[in-house]
């Protein structure tokens, strides 16, 4: 499975197999061109979709409340129908949002190619949080700065290998105060 998701070097590439529990619709794995991920949102809402537009997996129909089992946990996914369109598909994380360590904004910065001070704390410090994949946040001090910002995410390993992860995380850049 990794040897394809690399091959196809998509951003994430998932994989359908039977559930270990019947009750469940699916078991889902998500790899991105480098490793297996324990969870995604976009990958595991696209996955619902185009099941809900076969209709059927494994012999069970594909409608309404799907179950999927991910390394993260079992997430539901709601698949939305516009009469017998499918229109959409909604989530619930596996987990609550848990928020982790700070990270020191030179460290953030360094992982993005930002200097520091391109890095704020005007509403929340740099942290590492997961619903179910760890991700390191950050307020960015401008738009501006967020154009210049290029990821370099090998800087930020030692920051999870203290919290027991070898994998390198996703890095997320939420913006605060930006003017819309």
């Amino acid at each position: 499975m990794q040897r394809i998701a690399s091959e196809f070097n998509y951003s994430e590439v998932t994989f359908v197999g039977p559930p270990s529990d019947p009750s469940n619709t699916a078991r889902v794995r998500i790899f991105t061109p480098t490793n297996e991920i324990p969870f995604a949102g976009h990958p595991t809402v696209g996955t619902a979709f185009l099941l809900g537009c076969r209709g059927t997996i494994f012999g069970k129909e594909a409608a309404g409340l799907m179950r999927f089992e991910e390394d993260a946990g079992l997430v539901e996914v709601k698949v939305l129908r516009n009469g017998s369109i499918i229109t959409g598909a909604s989530m619930r994380a596996p987990r609550d949002l848990e928020i982790g360590k700070d990270v020191d904004a030179e460290v953030i910065a360094s992982c993005i190619s930002l200097r520091p001070e391109g890095i704020v704390s005007a509403h929340h410090k740099p942290v590492i949080a997961s619903v179910g994949l760890p991700f390191a946040i950050a307020e960015i001090q401008s738009l501006e700065a967020l154009g210049r910002a290029k990821p370099n995410s090998a800087a930020l390993s030692p920051v999870f290998a203290c919290a027991g992860k070898t994998d390198p995380p996703s890095l997320l850049f939420p913006l605060a105060d930006l003017g819309g």
